[in-house]
């Protein structure tokens, strides 16, 4: 019987829209966190196979010796497909020319992801081939047809080992981008190697070897393989442990899409518990007429937790189809511009997001039902008697615990959480002591000739906690807004702020002194900027304060324990007074303040100063050639490695280095139109390398462009669950708001006057919730900025100013338009409707 006066009661209660709202924003947290997850995840994993393409797999092991056979064997039965390559320095000779050159030596399964791209002259643009060299031929990157002076065709030795040079090798997907990689590629296959003899003791061969299969596969293959890992010995590398400029951003990008769809979740709940909290009420009648004709409270009980059941189901399937279609509709739209794979399907969010139906539907609804539970039966001959239950600390509690659960199981992120949560209480806790000053406000401006200015104050101040809790929810919605805006907007900036229009797309190394002024003009004469020679020396970090360091890797366990780390190679070692781009002094002094009889200075990284257990004042060693040179470390630098320019790990001052002949680096840009002309102005320079980074800026650069529309979409779902926020609040004081202009309205007040101070009530509660929303902004953009996004904080002073504009403008004009239907109906409707 319970059940079908449930039913029954839901359809009279859904034909009369009283849940309406309730069911909106169990739609909108359903389908925003749907939406969100799904898009999310197949814009995570078409990134994940675009940074594949950077190591030539989904995971790379490299060691510095072969591994062990029944690695691979393991990593075959866990689904996953392998490839292998030798890399190394070795000579290369040709026409009584040398060369050093990079060995790639691959099988025949190279690459598991990307493109091996080649041309059919020097310097020419690539194409995409899917083949490799054949047994006895050699791909050469360009900058060796110069050196060597050699033709397609030519034979080229490499040890004992002659191949033919078959092909121009313009690009391989694990080509890396560093300056300092100087030699040029040669591409041969692994059977080609042993013939060749080089791969003896002290060759320094790095075996990599690739692999690629599901995530799934990678993951439980990695579980498996990393305890038996050797620290210096084998490196294991994930497309999740991209440190590129591009893996940085996606990172960025997905911690984004986590923060956007908590706020979406946190306003949908809130919009519930209001909802609820106006449903409850306006059913205190009705269940006083229940109990008064002999229902139980568990019949009661029953009626409703079915009702909210009915809804919550209802909620979720609507919002669950809307969430496809949403984001499928978005997949569809940029299909072009982002490479979303739409057959791929997930499963996770479709269970994250009929978990946050149920929690958002239960937990935002329990004080409410409580309470509407404990109405008694005499309310039915005296109206002025309420729920019994009065304490709203359980409201607060199951809202606090909802609105932090749903943020952690969402996001897995606790800080991130946290930070929220924090930012929220405060902001509650500042709206609070807000309101008292409004009421203050309200008493003195509502007083006097009653104009519509005044009839606005008076009802602030008599609405008192109702106009609280309307604040509360105004002021964290735009809050939650400005967040979403705000962020989307500063990472965005700085993104593309990493790479400007004329970023240098070729580096030269290796110049001589005596080459820069003619390189100037030549460069000069074609229109194109040629920017700052850095100069540049090898060295190796050999001392900290007289103790020495590891220079490379330790043979046994007593080695390394008695040994701090070093870099464990050479270091590129300049010299310079003027403090690079990008780079920040944190600790200590710039080189320029130093003077004649102090000891040498040096500057280093803060990264590698922390690895390495350096401090100010500690005086390091380096190996130059045949001398030792020991400097002071005098400043600690913050390096941003993600901009297209040379950075160094040490900058020495130009005294400590005025006996060392340096080799000098630098880079221009030039247009794609002007390509051509490149051969034609390094045909003087033989022994500089050129470096073409253009196509790995491209890359970039389309990475962030989609990056960055993806986040449109996400914004678009926010400002949607802000706005039904703002609906529902209003929504929720339409009985009281009835009842007093029903009142006004007998004693004669006009229409215009009645709409207009509902229009300024809202103006002003739209203007106060704007100002502490955005100072509450400022106080959690700069704990998410400087701790979770690692983007350097900022204040936004524009926002001071339009947040109290747009709250005043979005509020006043929602608030109008919800209540405008009352507004309209005559003093006898709105009478009748009261009875």
């Amino acid at each position: 019987m319970w059940m079908n006066l449930a039913w029954r009661l839901f359809k009279h209660e859904a034909r009369r829209g009283e849940l309406t709202i309730i069911l909106l924003a169990i739609v909108l947290s359903v389908a925003a966190v749907l939406s969100l997850s799904l898009f999310s995840e197949r814009l995570q994993s078409a990134l994940n196979d675009r940074s594949a393409q950077f190591i030539g797999g989904d995971a790379l092991l490299k060691s510095s010796h072969v591994i062990d056979e029944s690695w691979l064997q393991q990593a075959k039965q866990q689904g996953l497909e392998t490839a292998y390559q030798a890399n190394l320095t070795s000579m290369a000779f040709a026409k009584d020319n040398m060369s050093l050159i990079d060995v790639r030596a691959t099988d025949s399964f190279y690459p598991l992801k990307g493109e091996v791209k080649i041309a059919e002259k020097p310097f020419a643009p690539g194409v995409i081939t899917h083949d490799l060299p054949d047994i006895g031929e050699a791909w050469v990157e360009s900058q060796l047809f110069k050196t060597l002076n050699i033709d397609l065709g030519d034979e080229l030795e490499i040890g004992d080992l002659v191949v033919r040079v078959t092909k121009v090798l313009v690009e391989v997907p694990d080509g890396g981008f560093s300056v300092f990689a100087i030699n040029p590629k040669v591409l041969i296959r692994v059977e080609d190697l042993a013939k060749a003899h080089i791969t003896g003791p002290g060759s320094r061969v790095v075996h990599k070897y690739y692999f690629a299969g599901s995530s799934d596969s990678i993951s439980a293959y990695s579980e498996w393989l990393e305890p038996k890992l050797i620290y210096d010995l084998n490196d294991w590398q994930s497309i999740e442990d991209d440190e590129s400029g591009m893996g940085e951003s996606v990172a960025k990008a997905e911690q984004f899409f986590l923060l956007a769809s908590l706020l979406a979740i946190v306003l949908a709940s809130v919009a519930i518990a209001v909802a609820a909290q106006r449903y409850s009420h306006r059913h205190y009648d009705p269940v006083a007429i229940m109990k008064t004709l002999g229902a139980s409270k568990q019949l009661v009980q029953r009626v409703y937790l079915l009702q909210v059941f009915f809804v919550t189901m209802l909620g979720i399937v609507i919002g669950s189809v809307l969430g496809f279609i949403a984001q499928q509709i978005v997949v569809w739209a940029i299909a072009d511009q982002i490479p979303v794979a739409a057959q791929s399907w997930y499963w996770g969010p479709v269970g994250i997001a009929v978990f946050t139906g149920f929690v958002c539907a239960i937990l935002f609804s329990v004080y409410p039902l409580l309470k509407l539970f404990s109405v008694p039966p005499l309310r039915v001959l005296r109206k002025d008697l309420g729920a019994r239950l009065s304490s709203r600390f359980l409201q607060f509690i199951a809202a606090a615990v909802g609105i932090l659960l749903l943020m952690w199981v969402y996001s897995g992120n606790l800080e991130m959480s946290l930070i929220l949560f924090v930012s929220g209480v405060v902001l509650v806790i500042a709206l609070m002591l807000v309101t008292f000053a409004l009421i203050w406000v309200g008493r003195r401006l509502g007083q006097g000739r009653m104009g519509a200015w005044q009839l606005a104050w008076a009802r602030i101040q008599r609405r008192a906690m109702d106009n609280s809790v309307q604040l509360i929810s105004f002021a964290i919605t735009i809050m939650l807004l400005l967040m979403v805006l705000v962020m989307r907007n500063d990472m965005v900036q700085q993104w593309r702020a990493q790479l400007p229009e004329g970023t240098p797309n070729y580096f030269m190394i290796n110049i001589n002194q005596e080459q820069v002024p003619e390189m100037e003009q030549r460069f000069s004469a074609q229109g194109l900027k040629i920017e700052e020679f850095y100069p540049v020396v090898r060295g190796r970090f050999v001392s900290v304060n007289g103790e020495r360091v590891r220079t490379s890797v330790a043979k046994n366990e007593e080695d390394e324990q008695a040994q701090r780390d070093g870099l464990g190679r050479e270091a590129n070692l300049t010299w310079s007074t003027r403090l690079q781009h990008e780079n920040e002094i944190i600790e200590g002094e710039w080189l320029t303040e130093w003077q004649e009889g102090q000891p040498l200075p040096v500057s280093v990284e803060k990264d590698a100063s922390e690895r390495m257990k350096i401090k100010l004042g500690d005086v390091l060693g380096f190996n130059i050639g045949s001398e030792v040179v020991e400097v002071t470390v005098t400043s600690i630098r913050q390096v941003n490695w993600q901009t297209m320019q040379p950075n160094f790990f040490f900058v020495m001052h130009p005294k400590t280095m005025e006996n060392f002949k340096p080799t000098y680096i630098t880079s221009f840009n030039i247009p794609k139109e002007k390509k051509s002309l490149v051969p034609e102005l390094m045909a003087p320079f033989g022994t500089v390398s050129l470096i073409d980074v253009d196509a790995r800026i491209d890359q970039l650069r389309e990475i962030i462009d989609q990056v960055s529309m993806a986040i449109e979409f996400i914004l678009v779902l926010v400002l949607v669950a802000g706005s039904l926020v703002l609906v529902a609040q209003v929504q929720a004081s339409m009985d009281e708001r009835q009842q007093e202009l029903a009142i006004l309205r007998t004693l004669g007040a006009k229409g215009s006057l009645i709409r207009a101070s509902v229009v300024f009530e809202f103006i002003i509660l739209g203007v106060v919730a704007g100002l502490m929303a955005a100072m509450a902004n400022e106080i959690s953009l700069y704990f998410l900025q400087s701790g979770l996004f690692q983007m350097a904080p900022m204040i936004h002073f524009e926002y001071w100013i339009l947040a109290p504009l747009a709250g005043a403008g979005v509020v006043g004009l929602l608030g109008a338009l919800s209540c405008w239907r009352l507004l309209s109906l005559n003093t006898t409707t709105l009478l009748r409707q009261m009875v």
